[in-house]
């Protein structure tokens, strides 16, 4: 028996190969596929993106523009005085809010006996309501002794003497500013506000 291999080459699977080959150029052909569709959108939305930036540019140019001219038409000496009625229509409006019951009763809570109120005058500035009492007593220890009670009140900050003399009555007359808060402290043992009993 004859054992000889008569092929001149050996044999490769053909097949398998050219199988992969097609297999590699088809996802070559997607991916590029893939990469040309993403290439596009993405040039067209930097066009649209471009031409917004331009168009915003555009009008924030005109705008400021407008804005220029609005500002060169504005007489100043009327701006001058609408911001000056307006200042003074907060101030009114803060003064309204004055709360004078409970400002009366307060001092009505705190005067001793031997002092008199003889004038008072609130000045509201920034919200802050300073408030500018004159009061006649006997004593300088009376006219303390309103000031300390005025501070106890929790009500009133800051109070401070700022004047005081003999009138010709020889009563002590003092002028004492404080700021009116108008809030009283909450008493030890008392529920806080909104608390459920």
């Amino acid at each position: 028996m004859l054992r000889t291999n008569l092929s001149t080459r050996p044999f490769y699977n053909e097949r398998a190969v050219h199988v992969a080959l097609v297999a590699a150029a088809i996802l070559v052909l997607v991916l590029t596929a893939f990469n040309i569709v993403r290439i596009v959108t993405l040039s067209r939305t930097n066009t649209e993106l471009a031409a917004g930036v331009s168009r915003d540019r555009a009008e924030a140019a005109r705008l400021s523009a407008d804005a220029a001219q609005i500002r060169r038409g504005i007489n100043q000496d009327q701006l001058e005085l609408v911001v000056a009625a307006a200042q003074e229509a907060n101030a009114l409006i803060d003064q309204r809010t004055f709360s004078w019951t409970a400002f009366f009763n307060h001092l009505e809570s705190t005067l001793p006996p031997d002092v008199m109120l003889s004038s008072i005058r609130p000045r509201v500035e920034d919200g802050v309501t300073t408030v500018t009492l004159v009061v006649l007593g006997r004593r300088a220890e009376d006219v303390d002794e309103f000031m300390e009670k005025l501070e106890g009140t929790g009500a009133f900050d800051e109070v401070s003497l700022l004047q005081q003399d003999t009138t010709d009555d020889g009563l002590r007359r003092a002028t004492i500013e404080a700021v009116y808060t108008g809030t009283e402290p909450v008493p030890a043992g008392s529920p806080a506000r909104g608390a459920q009993p």
